[in-house]
């Protein structure tokens, strides 16, 4: 199924969001406010715009026609699913799309909150239209579907068109607690509740909040990973950085009403939970002994409120998986402070008859890995390891100079990585100790997640020919940012005008070729259901392209070429008659069947058999691995063990190919 475009908490959706309390009565169209720009905005406006065209590693021409790619981009935050606004809305607003480039050079908001106050206005009528149809239950024996994803359709040609939308809508979202067990009083107290605390919320939107999402879409047009922060979020974007933060160890955002775990932060409860897994929606939170308050359709920066607590008190999240038939359940999590030392890395022997592997898992690239990589290489080699993989998955980079460190213990000494900034000038960052501290067989294992500083030092390794990279093509992230407040010390005015984080620089590979969009491929590919046409780099429609320059001199240490070709044999031959692996094969298969899939039937009948179906075939592979160990098989899945664990049969592969490799 299609979900194409992701807001991260710097440009949430601050419109689908609730309360915890019901309103007795809705608000009038009056109650809605007609938002402005403050008299800050127009100074950080063109700080923003000058900043942008000036330093960004991406030239640019603020023209008419960038214009009108800024306001495409503002109406699909707006009004992604293109549920809110009909085709003689769209036609009205135009007037100001070739206006923008000239209204950002002079710090003019009026266009973006013009927009807004039509969105604004239509949101409400649209959530007054929902509670409408709360009057009556629905018939649930009906073959009609949901369309999920919107965004590439028309925008609705009228209002009737528009209706048939809203009642496919509420009556996905009613059909979905009546397959979590409520009946039709719960649902519609339930639904109640939910858009009318949305209303509430579009009465309580500010100023600021427009603000900010006008400036992101300027700033995401220029380039994925450039962005403005509100005077707000730069200061909870600082306190975030310290590490300090007490909460569950998870970065989430916003997928459209959804708030999604987007990663799950190594040594964190809820990574030790083992409950939990990325893209798992959080649809509930509640606290020790009180009601989980339903939160879909918050804003993100309110649902992490409600989840961060102080160290040692439980929060308990409801959870739905991914995927149209997924049933939810709830998780119970001990807060915990998130301390850098639980994110280090780690280090495991796994053994095969009588030969071994080292592994270390590397979460990130934070400041002193390369010396607690030492420490760990250290221990490894008194075990007297046969070789070792380096486990890179999920690992969205860090630290340049520690990327750099990193390779240096693997090889004598030479460049790394090639950095070039606006103006073309190349940096070369290398190793120089002449000092290795494990110069064994040695495989890097990646996956789509593996980003930035994890994909030069990867990429250093398979350039070097020091190791084979195995795994899933990596994220394609190769780029640089800078962290920069709009405020000057001379400024005269008490508001903060926020922040901005935008691209300086580009990485490039020893061989010349860039990181970025490309990613590193690994030597060896494992099947993976995770395509790399619908996620990484290369998904933005804005992101900068791939490019080459001059390789820098360095010396391969040995040309594995042709034993690749050997250890691909050898890895084709061994999945083949692996269970571990057939399992994912046939995710694959659903993955491919399923991916363009953009209905969800709303027949409970219907959504009631899919949802048997699939838990049957849940059921019968954790028995086909029961069976396999010889152990006693699961009656229902309501046997399984809250912190089962799947087998990470990549891990497994990585280490026999490592062993491969001793021989070859």
């Amino acid at each position: 199924m299609k979900c194409r475009y992701r807001f991260s908490i710097i440009a949430a959706s601050m419109f689908l969001a609730a309360t915890s309390q019901a309103l007795d009565s809705s608000y009038s169209i009056e109650d809605v406010p007609h938002l402005h720009a403050e008299k800050q905005h127009a100074t950080a406006s063109k700080r923003v715009t000058s900043r942008f065209t000036r330093s960004h590693y991406k030239q640019f021409k603020l023209d008419d026609a960038f214009s009108q790619a800024i306001f495409e981009r503002y109406l699909s935050m707006l009004d992604y699913n293109k549920s809110f606004l009909i085709q003689s809305d769209i036609e009205q607003l135009a007037r100001w799309e070739d206006k923008f480039d000239d209204l950002l050079r002079s710090g003019d908001s009026i266009a973006a909150y013009d927009i807004f106050n039509t969105v604004l206005i239509k949101r409400f009528e649209r959530f007054e239209y929902a509670l409408s149809l709360l009057e009556e239950p629905f018939d649930f024996t009906l073959d009609d579907e949901f369309v999920v994803d919107r965004s590439d359709s028309p925008w609705p040609a009228d209002q009737n068109e528009l209706n048939a939308i809203w009642q496919s809508r509420v009556k996905y979202d009613a059909l979905n607690l009546k397959l979590a067990g409520k009946n039709w009083d719960e649902t519609k107290e339930t639904l109640s509740k939910r858009y009318n605390n949305a209303i509430k919320r579009l009465i309580q939107t500010n100023n600021e909040d427009v603000f900010q999402l006008y400036m992101n879409a300027f700033a995401r047009e220029v380039d994925p990973h450039t962005s403005y922060l509100s005077p707000r979020n730069a200061e909870q974007f600082q306190s975030e950085m310290n590490l300090s933060l007490e909460g569950i160890g998870a970065v989430l955002q916003t997928e459209d009403e959804y708030t999604v775990i987007r990663s799950l932060v190594a040594g964190g409860p809820a990574s030790g939970s083992k409950q939990l897994s990325p893209g798992d929606r959080i649809i509930g939170v509640g606290q020790k002994d009180d009601k989980v308050v339903d939160v879909i359709g918050w804003r993100l920066d309110d649902v992490v409120q409600l989840i961060k607590g102080p160290k040692g008190s439980e929060v308990i999240l409801e959870i739905l998986p991914e995927g149209p038939n997924a049933k939810s359940y709830s998780v119970k999590i001990v807060r915990d402070k998130i301390r850098l030392e639980d994110r280090a890395a780690k280090s495991e022997v796994l053994e095969f008859g009588d030969m071994s592997v080292g592994v270390i898992e590397i979460p990130s690239f934070y400041v002193g890995l390369s010396e607690d990589t030492k420490k760990e290489l250290a221990k490894l080699n008194k075990d007297n390891i046969d070789g070792l993989v380096i486990d890179l998955r999920n690992n969205g980079g860090g630290a340049l100079t520690e990327a750099t460190a990193l390779t240096g213990l693997f090889i004598k000494a030479g460049p790394v990585v090639q950095v070039r900034d606006s103006y073309g000038r190349v940096k070369v960052n290398g190793d120089s100790d002449q000092h290795i501290y494990f110069d064994g067989p040695m495989t890097v294992l990646i996956n789509r997640y593996s980003a930035s500083a994890s994909e030069i030092f990867a990429a250093a390794m398979q350039d070097y020919g020091r190791a084979v990279i195995v795994g899933e093509q990596s994220f394609g992230k190769g780029t640089v940012q800078q962290h920069r407040s709009l405020n000057h010390i001379y400024d005269l005015f008490d508001n903060a005008l926020g922040h901005v984080q935008y691209t300086i620089q580009k990485f490039y590979r020893i061989n010349g070729g860039s990181t970025q969009h490309l990613g590193v491929v690994p030597d060896i590919p494992f099947p993976t259901a995770v395509d790399a046409a619908e996620t990484g780099e290369s998904v933005e429609d804005n992101a900068l392209p791939w490019d080459s320059i001059e390789p820098a001199q360095y010396k391969m240490v040995k040309d594995k070429s042709a034993a690749i070709q050997q250890l691909a044999q050898q890895h084709l031959a061994r999945i083949e008659n692996s269970m571990e692996f057939g399992f994912i094969l046939e995710d694959i298969a659903k993955y491919q069947t399923d991916k363009d899939r953009n209905t969800i039937a709303l027949s409970y009948q219907k959504r009631i058999e899919e949802q048997e179906q699939e838990d049957k075939a849940r059921l019968d592979r954790l028995n086909l691995r029961q069976k396999a160990l010889g152990e006693d098989a699961f009656e229902s899945l309501d046997d399984v063990p809250k912190d089962y664990e799947v087998p990470d049969v990549y891990l497994d592969e990585a280490a026999r190919i490592t062993l491969d490799l001793l021989q070859v």
